[in-house]
């Protein structure tokens, strides 16, 4: 999932270097933090919060398949 994330991050800003995605491991929950450059910030959230439901989204999908819930957060 982590990787994922990663990928999909990296695509869609300016600066792919500064893309960090953090995985915190719970018991039936899994939380990836998604931390990027402040000016990249927007093109991640997205108008309205598109682009960041659609990744929700994709990780919902994927994390159904590995039978795990996941759940992703934007840091500024």
């Amino acid at each position: 999932m982590k990787a994922l994330v990663e990928y999909i991050a990296k695509s869609l800003v300016d600066k792919p270097e500064e893309v960090q995605v953090n995985e915190v491991e719970g018991e039936q929950v899994s939380v990836l933090e998604l931390k990027v450059d402040k000016a990249d910030l927007g093109k991640i959230i997205g108008k309205q919060g598109r682009t960041a439901r659609a990744l929700r989204t994709i990780l919902g999908a994927a994390s159904i398949r590995a039978n795990k819930r996941t759940v992703l957060e934007i840091l500024e």
